[in-house]
């Protein structure tokens, strides 16, 4: 072998060996960075609890639509509903600014002008699409109307539900975590009954989306002798930050296949945005855009 090839390989193998201690060192120190998911999401919790509080300082405005479709795919029942958002110290407070509503009858669709009409002792569609949107996005207990057990952030929900670290990654320009969730071992189905993934902001703890699933079946004697059975049941919430601190939920939405009662098969959708949002206090009044989904 001519001396000039030992002495290209030796130094082959020493420039892999330092590489792969670079590699080595980089890996480390990125691991070293990445904290554990419990402290991720004790941020998220008390960032949580300081944004929920800040939400009382704006109004907005809130779109809100809902379609239940038939089994063929043809539209039974749509609303279309829009509201002036303003949150409390206990709450949220809105006042309908907009609404048209339109049902199948026939053939033909027939429009109405209110929340909550029924054209019929028994419309189970117009009973339905009223509760979904008191239920889902009229929740006295937050400052959005958006349920807060749908998506288990907050310190309190925490407590209910496991957590794990999928991924330290980039999304949107920003570094971000990737954590998925359950419900503990055990836990009641009315206290925790979702499971899912959260996209938290790496430099902040503050949620950028959240998606929930249903994390339980419907048990199949109920199917069989109810005939009720709910597939696909699931949320998707996006927010946006407008200032240090201040991140609001701007959309949400899911769609989800009901059958109840043996006769009754619907595909659902819930669609809400959240839009102009108004910063107010005695000194300022600031107008945020979001953008629209």
């Amino acid at each position: 072998m001519h001396p000039a090839a030992g002495v290209g390989r030796i130094y082959l193998v020493e420039t892999e060996m330092k590489l792969i201690a670079i590699f080595s060192a980089l890996a480390a120190a990125a691991a070293a960075q990445t904290p554990d998911v419990q402290t991720i999401m004790e941020h998220v919790g008390r960032n949580q609890a300081e944004a929920v509080a800040r939400r009382q300082e704006f109004t907005f405005h809130q779109r809100q639509l809902f379609r239940l479709s038939r089994g063929d795919g043809k539209l039974a029942r749509e609303e279309h509903r829009e509201y002036d958002m303003t949150p409390g110290s206990h709450g949220v407070q809105k006042e309908l600014a907009r609404f048209d509503g339109k049902y199948e009858y026939k053939g033909k669709y027939v429009t109405y002008d209110r929340p909550g009409y029924t054209y019929r002792e028994m419309d189970i569609d117009g009973e339905m699409i009223d509760d979904l949107s008191n239920d889902m996005t009229n929740d006295r207990h937050s400052r959005d109307g958006i349920g807060v057990d749908l998506f288990p952030l907050t310190t309190e929900q925490q407590r209910k539900y496991n957590f794990k670290l999928l991924a330290a990654e980039q999304y949107r320009g920003r570094a971000v975590y990737r954590i998925g969730f359950e419900p503990k071992p055990h836990q009641d189905f009315d206290e925790a009954a979702w499971r899912g993934e959260a996209i938290v902001d790496a430099a902040e703890f503050q949620p950028v989306s959240v998606h929930s699933k249903l994390a339980i079946k419907i048990p199949r004697a109920v199917k069989i002798l109810l005939g009720t059975d709910i597939k696909g049941l699931g949320f998707s919430v996006t927010y946006q930050k407008f200032e240090d601190g201040v991140w609001f939920p701007v959309s949400y939405g899911g769609k989800f296949d009901v059958r109840a009662v043996f006769f009754y098969k619907r595909t659902i959708s819930v669609n809400m945005t959240n839009t102009e949002f108004h910063r107010t206090n005695v000194n300022s009044n600031v107008i945020y855009l979001a953008n629209e989904k």
